[in-house]
């Protein structure tokens, strides 16, 4: 269940009121006129099914009420309420499959935006790949896998070739770029100190790689990888199973290829610099168009689903 906390104009209570009431999957109906002083006008406060709350925030906005008062949402984590469990019975299809567009919209807005922390997390995930890379340490590739963020502005991309979203796929496209280059010129000088302090050493990058040289040498499969965990990741955004992201970052090779060819670079080794860079831009390939065709076949699940509703 959503909880909703609604800041209205006065002369729009009642067409707010009226739409919550006509909503399949909305309960706990509570309006208390005056409450609001800034902006002013009355407070509806209502619980929805998650399945039916993006249909009511859409109509909420069509009334222009987050222009003219405000659209608080929360999810609930603990509901003891019959008329809860039939709002949800009620309410088409299921809430884990359910996708708030709103909330995917404003999450990605936030984790594809270019800020200190985002390319200070994404250039310590390739420093740590780039020491994987080197000490063969598969250890280490899962790490820096899990730490860095590069699946924000991925998914920001995708939700906006959907949402046909320009400003935000510049947005994300620049942490993207931004992230990965400096990352990647950080770890070259940081790959400089470690080779002249005797930690790094072009043998063990040349030697033989067990753990690691798939980095390093893209084919199908690590497009096929890319294209999965492109799907479990959306689909993890966009549903309450949050907790794939973890698995989705560290099934793909991104940072460490970045790492890898970083690291290839300071001691001329062309092959591998081209080579892991290809594999770092068939990831993107992969997850980006994975990421799209999982939205687009979300949306159209879920505009047949209210299709059928209306017409039955």
């Amino acid at each position: 269940m959503l909880h909703l906390r609604l800041i209205t104009p006065a002369d729009r209570t009642d067409d707010v009121v009226r739409l919550i009431e006509n909503t399949v999957g909305a309960t706990h109906l509570v309006v208390l006129p005056g409450a609001a002083r800034n902006p002013s006008g009355d407070v509806v406060q209502c619980d929805v099914a998650r399945e039916a709350g993006d249909e009511l925030i859409g109509a909420l906005r069509q009334l222009d009420l987050d222009q003219a008062g405000s659209i608080a949402v929360e999810k609930i984590d603990l509901s003891l309420s019959e008329r809860a469990d039939k709002a949800k019975e009620e309410a088409p299809g299921e809430g884990a499959d359910a996708v708030l567009w709103e909330h995917l919209a404003n999450a990605t807005h936030e984790e594809s935006t270019l800020s200190i922390t985002y390319v200070a997390f994404i250039t310590l995930a390739t420093m740590i790949a780039a020491c994987g890379v080197v000490l063969d340490n598969a250890v280490l590739i899962v790490g820096a896998m899990a730490v860095g963020p590069e699946f924000g502005p991925l998914a920001g991309i995708c939700t906006a070739v959907v949402q046909r979203a320009p400003r935000l796929a510049l947005r994300s496209l620049i942490a993207l770029l931004v992230g990965f280059a400096a990352a990647m010129a950080v770890t070259v000088g940081f790959s400089l100190f470690m080779d002249a302090v005797g930690l790094f050493t072009e043998a063990r990058l040349e030697g033989d790689r067990p753990n690691t040289g798939f980095i390093y040498a893209p084919d199908w499969f690590s497009f096929v990888v890319a294209v999965l965990a492109g799907a479990a990741g959306t689909l993890s955004l966009t549903s309450a199973k949050s907790g794939a992201l973890v698995g989705v970052a560290i099934s793909v090779t991104t940072v460490p290829a970045a790492a890898n060819a970083a690291v290839a670079l300071i001691y001329d080794d062309a092959k591998q610099t081209w080579l892991s860079t290809g594999q770092l831009l068939l990831n993107l390939l992969g997850i980006v168009l994975a990421g799209t065709l999982t939205l687009l076949a979300q949306k159209w699940f879920w505009s047949t689903q209210r299709r059928q509703r209306r017409q039955a």
